[in-house]
């Protein structure tokens, strides 16, 4: 490589010689195109502001907007780049571009991986865990409600019945907001993360919360009342759910939309995972509770009343389906809406991305 050459991918760019090749061979630039990538390439993991374009590129030639952006669209033509999977040039909304490609020539700071941005990391996932405490505490609260309308034990008061399960519901919720978000968070939510890395991490974050969730809560049973309520919610549950709202958060953080469009496919995800889950034989929240209230006699915890409105004598399939894609969609929703509003905060520009 010749001084003042830059290499990226299998494109070497020599602004001197004015030439952009790919593996050796030339690639058709006019000469302002070839200048608008130069400035980038030489500022490779910086923003180059439109001014700059426009300052260094077309140097006072009066322009519009869209010369700007014809120019980054041929250029990622020219590069086989995606607007929507960027591996070359990153739009920053209503302020530049940045090339995010590593380079080689001369000395160039380099872009920072997504995936080692602990800081956003951390602020997604805490985000994510906060999400799911308000899933929790929207579904505790109506599932404590059924409860406390039961007739209940002498000396029991329906604000208790309501207080233990938005107690129990916020706290697995958390712990399951936490799994998902922070597996979601590290696959760089938002970023050009591909759909599939997004749905692992969200998958993988709820089958490791699942299993330690219910191996811990079998135990504590075991321990403290000698038996065990039998298969309550974990790993095959987390996982399907954590998919789908990995799923979710993909869609709802790559593009151009409102905070409303960016959470709708991850409430429509999360029910139709919470729906296939009893249909498979598994149980979120609501079947949990049951199982609890029917393998414990003395036991005052009964959801029957949602099955009456269903027509079943008690907490059935039905129920299980109907409350389960309820409880899926708000879990998926609430999730992902607390990590897009994070993100933004942190990228103020990003739901408007072009």
């Amino acid at each position: 490589m010749t001084a003042g050459t830059f290499r990226f991918d299998r494109f070497c760019l020599d602004p001197a010689d004015r030439q952009l090749r790919r593996d050796g061979e030339p690639v058709e630039l006019s000469a302002r195109y070839l200048d608008a990538l130069a400035l980038m390439v030489r500022e490779a993991g910086k923003l180059v502001s439109k001014d700059r374009f426009m300052d260094e590129v077309w140097r006072g030639v009066p322009v519009t907007d869209e010369a700007l952006t014809q120019c980054i669209r041929t250029l990622r033509r020219q590069l086989g780049d995606d607007v929507a999977n960027p591996r070359f040039i990153e739009t920053v909304p209503k302020h530049g571009y940045r090339f995010i490609a590593p380079v080689d020539g001369a000395d160039l700071p380099q872009p920072a991986s997504p995936r080692r941005d602990w800081s956003k990391v951390l602020q997604l996932g805490v985000a994510g865990t906060i999400g799911g405490g308000v899933a929790g505490l929207l579904g505790g609260l109506f599932y404590g409600f059924v409860a406390a309308s039961q007739p209940l034990q002498s000396g029991m008061g329906a604000v208790s019945v309501l207080l233990v399960i938005v107690c129990l519901t916020v706290l697995v919720a958390l712990i399951g907001g936490a799994g998902v978000a922070f597996g979601i968070a590290l696959t760089g939510f938002g970023s050009e993360r591909t759909a599939r890395w997004s749905i692992a991490g969200g998958a993988l974050g709820g089958l490791l919360v699942g299993a330690v969730v219910k191996l811990l809560g079998l135990d504590a049973f075991n321990l403290l009342l000698g038996r065990t309520p039998g298969d309550i919610t974990g790993p095959f549950e987390g996982v399907l759910l954590g998919g789908a709202v990995g799923l979710g958060a993909w869609l709802g953080g790559r593009g151009s939309q409102s905070l409303r469009r960016s959470i709708v496919p991850a409430g429509l995800l999360g029910a139709a995972a919470g729906i296939l889950i009893p249909l498979l034989g598994g149980r979120l929240m609501g079947g949990s509770l049951d199982l609890l209230a029917s393998n414990f006699p003395g036991s005052r915890l009964r959801l029957d009343r949602i099955g009456e409105v269903f027509g079943e004598g008690d907490f059935g399939p039905i129920s299980q389906a109907v409350t389960g894609g309820l409880e899926g969609a708000l879990f998926a929703a609430c999730v992902v809406a607390a990590m897009v509003l994070a993100r933004r905060s942190l990228e103020p520009d990003y739901l408007s991305r072009a």
